[in-house]
């Protein structure tokens, strides 16, 4: 995980808590430039040369691993929370990646399938508020630039 800054609130650490995840890969720097470039998580090596990464939250981290097979059916199904569903589904077919269920319209919340390039399962979760919430983040920011 991401070591906290001065600047950086304190993790929220809890027994219980999910804190790190493998994804099997076919290619590490496909599957690290597809999460990377979709979703904005920091990728970084690791001192024994693998491939690693950080959520936006600095607060799941995890890495692509080979020589697993993917997880190709949606068994257990880790959900990345994003702004804009439509958005990150267009990102992710454009980044190599596919549709496996769509955004289905008469549901209350907001979600969808989707397959990264190894093949694995994965799904996007729409929060209420957080287009709103990060737009507003990201107008604090540029004001103090």
């Amino acid at each position: 995980m991401t070591t906290p800054t001065p600047d950086s609130p304190a993790p929220n650490y809890r027994t219980g808590k999910i804190c790190y995840v493998e994804i099997p890969a076919v290619d590490v720097s496909v599957s690290a430039n597809f999460y990377q470039t979709v979703f904005g998580w920091s990728v970084r090596e690791r001192g024994d040369g693998s491939t690693a990464f950080d959520d936006t939250t600095g607060t799941v981290s995890g890495a692509w691993v080979l020589g697993r097979p993917p997880s190709t059916t949606s068994g257990v199904v880790v959900g990345i929370m994003v702004a804009d569903a439509v958005a990150t589904l267009h990102s992710i077919v454009a980044a190599g990646g596919g549709v496996v269920q769509p955004i289905n319209p008469d549901e209350t919340e907001v979600y969808a399938l989707f397959r990264d390039p190894a093949g694995n399962v994965l799904s996007i979760y729409q929060q209420r508020g957080l287009a709103e919430q990060e737009a507003a983040i990201g107008a604090i920011s540029a004001t103090e630039r």
